[in-house]
């Protein structure tokens, strides 16, 4: 077990800013416990690892612990994984600039929500594939198949982790699943297809920014607006990357900001004025925003494994 103490810059709600790799209940990479501390496992650059990070509050001071070979990797990007390259003086000092016009229920939750960071992970492959088994279903689905495929071809965690957890496997791995267990997972041919294809350019997708990661993620098949972006707000904490294409998030955006729906269209305009931190918006609203009513039908759950 190797061990980091660190002290962020100014306030830091470490388990929301964790939040966004938590792909649904019982992710196998993922665990919270009971006494607050957050599990999380990652097929780092230096082989697989698990790291445990909790907050001792009266030191402001988080404290992680870390398993496996890529125990060392884990530790040196806690500061990363936390927020600590996110920009948030400039997101702080844009909303000074735009004054009384801009929306005040972005003033009331960006001071609300003050501790909220867009970390990054610096895996792409690992963003990507949860991303991919998203598309076009409901989240309960994409989860299912996360969680049968990590607890499939996952190894067991480094060190003491809760039991059940995985490390998420490497991309030669995802090249060998057979069509039967892609079936048995829940995921479709295309999405399968997707992972597949995109597992044999995860070196470079690895090693370019954001920008770049944007460029050759939507050369890939398969991989559009709302599936980059998806990647590039965990991978790289991209604080703009915005989940044109979602489900939910245009009414959420417009419902919050003026109290009706919206398009994809009437979403970006909306979110122009913020340019530059448009996902960090959209992280603040969707955990204090304005939903509107429930009253069309639900996004149907579409179980694959019996087609």
């Amino acid at each position: 077990m190797r061990e980091r103490r660190w002290r962020p810059e100014g306030p830091l709600d470490v388990a929301r800013t964790m939040a966004p790799h938590r792909r649904g209940g019982g992710d196998p990479a993922w665990r919270s416990a009971p006494d607050g501390a957050v599990w999380r496992t990652c097929r780092t650059p230096e082989g697989p690892g698990t790291i445990r990070v909790t907050v001792q509050a009266r030191e402001a001071v988080v404290v992680a612990q870390a398993w496996g070979p890529g125990a060392g990797w884990m530790l040196e990007t806690l500061p990363e994984l936390l927020g600590s390259a996110d920009l948030v003086a400039d997101f702080e000092a844009l909303v000074g600039r735009l004054g009384p016009g801009v929306h005040e229920l972005v003033r009331e939750l960006a001071s609300r929500f003050g501790g909220l960071r867009v970390g990054r992970t610096g895996r792409v492959f690992e963003a990507l594939v949860p991303a991919v088994l998203e598309q076009k279903v409901v989240g309960r689905e994409a989860w299912r198949a996360w969680r049968w495929l990590l607890g499939r071809y996952g190894e067991p965690a480094p060190g003491p982790a809760p039991e059940a957890m995985r490390v998420f496997p490497e991309p030669e791995v995802w090249r060998r699943i057979p069509s039967w267990d892609w079936h048995r997972a829940g995921a479709e041919a295309v999405r399968a297809r997707t992972i597949i294809n995109a597992s044999l350019h995860a070196g470079k997708l690895e090693a370019a920014g954001s920008a770049e990661a944007d460029r050759l993620l939507r050369a890939l098949p398969g991989i559009g607006v709302w599936t980059s972006a998806e990647t590039r707000q965990r991978a790289h904490g991209d604080p703009d990357a915005v989940s044109v294409g979602d489900y939910h998030l245009p009414s959420l955006v417009g419902w919050s900001l003026t109290g009706g729906k919206t398009d994809d269209a009437g979403m970006l305009e909306l979110l122009a004025p913020y340019r530059g931190h448009r996902h960090r918006i959209t992280r603040l609203l969707e955990l204090g925003g304005r939903r509107p009513p429930a009253r069309g039908p639900r996004m149907a759950v579409r179980d694959y494994r019996s087609f």
